[in-house]
């Protein structure tokens, strides 16, 4: 018979949809996934069906509840940022597919607003940059090209919420429009600074308040679940973005903290304390978290393809069975025999912010194989995180001292050790690897009362590993030269 307070964290991510449940200590007991489909109406747009995710979410929570004896104290949800989805508020239906964060149909739109002088305001007021990543460009095209969307928008009969809103809403029956600060931040229409949606941006994109839901602190009551969803009503007590979730599982609460995330995407986050900085070399300003009406800030570097890209070598190419598979691929090269891949299947995040940009491979020969591509891959990841830690540097004023590391990439020894050589900077891998779903789970614990503060929590991280840079300038500096090259030739192709 278990014993003592679990908390069930929902990590509804780009490719797949898990349940954990953790006990106080943070260590997971039990688990469920289930992939998510990937839809592509056209090239540069990317969808998700939000039933599919639904349903996703009810029936992992079902499995990991289905053992006897869990005292569950509360509910976290922690989700992929940005993604769109608009309802029916009477029925509950989505009125289209969500748009996700990847999609790239809005960038026509988004650079006729930088055109036209909004850039500086947009940045002033959300710490972001026009791009289509963020969702209000998105919101902006589900209102303009869904018959009488506009119309029912305006007349309240529509809510636009990103996955976390949609999943409270669904959750508590309906009682519940709600977010928190982590994913406002992410619309582009939130004031991170008077911690209110922004009535002139909302004017800029033609938005109509009516559809907003209300944002909350990070942790706190969000209502609970409709009774007959899981035999009896459970609490939820804390929502996050997944960036901000991880920040918060690899308990980077001291300014001056940098965590990074590979998953689907990489996104890297420096803890800047409770005031915002304002980045000079295109960084994100953006919300770690808000905690009893008090925010905290950081700096955000957003890579949009990392664990794609092995997806793409799996799904697409077909040169590995399993991702694990290219850790042996990139030890068994000595080299990567000047083979660079740039991908850029969806633009190029920060510090590039280049929408229209599309992946390309570089330096293949004759003699280039499935290993040096693997590599090249890897390599990828490591060279674009090179890429915002050095601006973020400079953005803070003070050398970084460390990195911790998380989510699925994170397992791969050789990408962790070839982090630590391009960085030339200590990687700690923590013992918990999956920290999104954990700092959902210290959210909703604090919430619930299961912990008393950040200290607390701070006490539980434990690290399973360290990778410190074996490189030396030389080497180091022959690759990221290769890199950079790569970066303008790839720049160069742009009409």
């Amino acid at each position: 018979m278990a014993t003592g307070p679990h908390i069930l964290a929902i990590d509804q991510g780009t490719t797949s949809t898990r349940a954990i449940l953790f006990d106080r200590a943070g260590a997971p007991v039990a688990t469920a996934q289930r992939e998510l489909r990937q839809i592509y109406p056209q090239s540069g747009w990317v969808e998700h069906d939000p039933e599919e995710i639904w349903q996703a979410t009810l029936e992992t929570c079902r499995q990991v509840l289905a053992t006897d004896g869990y005292e569950v104290a509360g509910i976290g949800i922690t989700n992929q940022r940005e993604t769109t989805i608009l309802w029916d508020r009477e029925t509950g239906a989505p009125i289209h597919n969500a748009i996700v964060w990847q999609d790239r149909r809005t960038a026509e739109a988004c650079r006729a607003v930088a055109e036209a002088g909004h850039a500086p305001l947009i940045a002033e007021r959300t710490g972001l940059v026009p791009n289509p990543y963020f969702s209000a460009s998105k919101l902006a095209w589900l209102l303009d090209n869904i018959d009488v969307a506009r119309a029912q928008a305006g007349s309240g009969k529509l809510a636009f919420g990103t996955i976390d809103s949609f999943l409270l809403w669904r959750l508590t029956g309906g009682a519940v429009h709600a977010t928190d600060a982590t994913n406002a931040s992410r619309t582009g229409l939130f004031d991170i600074h008077r911690q209110v949606w922004d009535d002139d941006l909302l004017e800029l994109w033609r938005l109509p308040a009516a559809l907003l839901p209300e944002v909350r602190d990070s942790t706190g009551d969000f209502g609970e679940t409709a009774p007959d969803l899981f035999n009896h009503a459970i609490p939820i007590r804390g929502i996050a973005g997944d960036q901000q979730a991880a920040s918060i599982g690899q308990a980077c609460f001291t300014p001056g903290m940098v965590k990074s995330t590979y998953g689907t995407g990489a996104f890297m986050l420096l803890n800047t304390g409770d005031q915002p900085v304002t980045s000079d070399n295109r960084l994100l300003t953006t919300i770690a978290y808000r905690l009893d009406g008090q925010t905290s800030y950081a700096l955000e570097g957003s890579i949009f393809v990392a664990g794609a890209a092995v997806q793409w070598l799996r799904d697409g190419l077909k040169i590995i069975d399993a991702a694990p598979d290219t850790e042996a691929m990139a030890e068994g090269l000595a080299s990567n025999r000047g083979v660079y891949m740039v991908p850029a299947f969806t633009g190029l995040g920060a510090p590039h912010w280049d929408p229209e940009a599309r992946g390309a491979l570089f330096g293949l020969t004759r003699d280039t194989g499935t290993a040096e591509i693997a590599r090249a891959a890897l390599e990828a990841v490591a060279y674009q995180s090179h890429d915002l830690l050095d601006a973020m540097a400079r953005d803070h004023g003070q050398p970084i001292q460390a990195i911790r590391i998380d989510g699925g990439m994170a397992a791969n020894d050789w990408l962790g050790q070839f982090l630590a050589d391009i960085l030339n900077l200590r990687a700690d891998r923590p013992a918990v690897i999956e920290t999104t779903a954990l700092g959902a789970a210290y959210l909703a614990g604090l919430g619930a009362g299961v912990y008393a503060n950040l200290d607390e929590i701070a006490d539980l991280w434990r690290h399973e590993r360290s990778f410190a840079p074996a490189m030396d300038d030389n080497s180091r500096a022959a690759l990221l030269s290769g890199w950079r090259d790569a970066i303008s030739r790839l720049t160069g192709l742009a009409p």
